[in-house]
């Protein structure tokens, strides 16, 4: 039987740096789709480390050293969000239907994010969703209890059951095999409903797939969950037009409720150049020449193909080498050495000129 109290309510409120706590295995289990997981994501502290100055640097002991080391490798790991024109996009539209959902009673909007692997759908999902984590925070200052966002993913192979269970895995409710799906989805809809819920995020939807019979109840799961809680749904996964979402009388209903925002590899233009140098001022590097990477972006273009989630992976990878050899530097040979995607090796960089 699922009971409706929330345990998952409590925060963490140990102050360790967090590659202290993971190296101790404490964040694990802390993922986005835990409560304790998403909160801590939500308000990570994304501020740098300051860089020492050569002088305090030479004095420092050698666990110094590594203590200082490994709190700029764990900055390189998360680095900075570019503020990229679709994820502005999504952030504005979706604050706008939050609005918009309000005081609706029934037929509330919904958003969808769709396009190819690496295009930042699921960054652009979840800083949406830290956004707006953070404006109930300012508008409910010390009130507990509360759960503006929740996030999902979509099993492979799922099946109602398998859906309703991961929105209580995500409020630590906890779920028996006696447990039939009504029970689960009573307690769910119990508890966001009392914890003022906002946004619910489900990443993940192609694997929902609507000419199956589990993937159309997984659709029929999801357009219940959106009438009986009284939130903003956003839904985002890969090139889900052409994986038949909007097919057929569900996909005409999903059409007809959801906007859709179309995210796609970023042209070899100044945006790109500056989402380069958006990176590029990011690191913390002690030897570092600043405007080397934007001056490498058409070659970074060619490498990534325009995917910002390649290009992130690429830029990161080569600032953890970095620090790990002690060069503190990015060039493009460093770069060269940082593997990428299957997709991303696949394209052939430019020759040096």
């Amino acid at each position: 039987m699922v009971t409706a109290h929330d345990p998952a309510l409590r925060t963490d409120n140990n102050s360790r740096p967090g590659w202290r706590r993971a190296a101790d295995g404490e964040d694990l289990h802390h993922h986005l789709t835990t409560l304790e997981g998403w909160r801590g994501f939500a308000q990570q502290d994304s501020a740098p480390p300051n860089l020492l100055p050569s002088s305090a640097l030479a004095g420092l002991s050698s666990d110094e050293r590594t203590d200082y080391d490994e709190v700029r490798l764990d900055y390189h790991t998360r680095l900075t969000v570019a503020a990229t024109s679709t994820l502005r996009q999504v952030v504005l539209t979706g604050r706008r239907l939050t609005l918009l959902n309000r005081h609706a009673i029934s037929g509330r909007r919904g958003l969808i994010l769709s396009g190819p692997a690496g295009t930042g759908k699921t960054t652009a999902l979840t800083q949406f969703g830290k956004t707006i984590e953070a404006i109930d925070r300012r508008r409910h200052p010390g009130i507990g209890g509360r759960i503006p966002v929740v996030y999902v993913t979509v099993p492979p192979a799922a099946t109602s059951r398998m859906l309703a269970v991961e929105f209580a895995r995500f409020l630590g409710l906890p779920v028996t095999s006696r447990a039939n799906i009504t029970d689960v989805i009573e307690a769910v809809c119990g508890v966001l409903i009392d914890a003022r819920v906002t946004v619910v995020c489900v990443d993940e939807l192609h694997n929902l797939s609507l000419t199956t019979r589990n993937g159309a109840e997984v659709s029929d799961t999801l357009k219940y969950f959106s009438e009986r809680i009284p939130a903003t749904f956003v839904y985002a996964g890969i090139d889900l037009e052409a994986n038949g979402l909007f097919a057929g009388t569900r996909g005409r209903q999903i059409a007809g409720r959801f906007g859709v925002i179309e995210t796609v590899p970023f042209p070899c233009t100044d945006q790109w150049t500056g989402l380069v140098g958006a990176l590029e001022q990011a690191l913390r590097l002690h030897k570092h020449r600043p405007g080397t990477l934007e001056s490498l972006a058409h070659y970074l273009h060619d490498r990534t193909g325009g995917m910002i989630g390649s290009l992130s992976h690429l830029i990161r990878g080569a600032a953890i080498d970095a620090i790990l050899d002690g060069s503190e530097m990015i060039t493009r040979k460093s770069l060269q050495s940082v593997k990428l995607d299957r997709a991303a090796q696949s394209r052939k960089p430019k020759p040096a000129s």
